[in-house]
């Protein structure tokens, strides 16, 4: 492989919780690169994982981090909003790669590019890892700026997944603006008229 083949590596973060956008991140990295302590984002603490994302943004080639919103997911439902987010991302980026590997199981149409998908490959590709980590680091910043609008739904403790605390608040307070209209506890409550106030 000749040092100028540019890969790039693409995951996304935040597609079974029931607020707020998908975010997907695309990330060229230096041929030979290494990064100490770098795996899929789920394995780091939050610490170690916005550490690492200051690092990576710092000496990528490239990376680009870009979300579908609450809107498009209803309109587009979660699966093709991640697809729209992962193919923004790799077209947002300043270099053009040679070849993009994305975690999962399918490849975002229309992306101009040679791509391929790989499960669980954010345990397998370094430039998946590194998108794993921004795209998390990412989506958790925008719930603790929604946990400063809404501090009595403790988005900054559940990041926006349907534990008993979210549920709960959701009864009790109702539904925002921000909230994934098509998801069931969402539109469960929608149907009975529960609208944040």
């Amino acid at each position: 492989m000749k040092n100028s083949f540019l890969i790039a590596g693409v995951d996304e973060a935040g597609r079974g919780p029931l607020v707020g956008s998908v975010f997907a991140a695309a990330v060229i990295l230096p041929p030979s690169y290494h990064l100490p302590g770098l795996t899929d984002s789920k394995k780091l603490s939050e610490k170690k994982r916005d550490t690492l994302a200051v690092l990576i943004k710092e000496q990528a080639l490239a990376w680009c981090v870009a979300q579908a919103d609450p809107q498009e997911i209803f309109e587009l439902n979660i699966l093709h909003a991640t697809m729209l987010a992962m193919s923004r991302a790799v077209h947002g980026l300043a270099i053009k790669p040679d070849k993009v590997f994305i975690d999962g199981n399918r490849v975002p149409k229309a992306l101009g590019v040679d791509a391929e998908a790989v499960v669980k490959g954010d345990s397998k590709i370094m430039e998946i890892s590194a998108a794993s980590v921004l795209a998390k680091t990412a989506r958790d910043a925008e719930m603790y700026a929604l946990a400063e609008r809404y501090p009595q739904y403790g988005f900054d403790k559940h990041k926006g997944y349907g534990t008993a605390q979210h549920l709960e608040a959701l009864q009790r307070y109702g539904v925002l603006p921000e909230h994934r209209r098509d998801f069931a506890p969402v539109k469960a409550l929608l149907a009975q008229g529960k609208l944040f106030e």
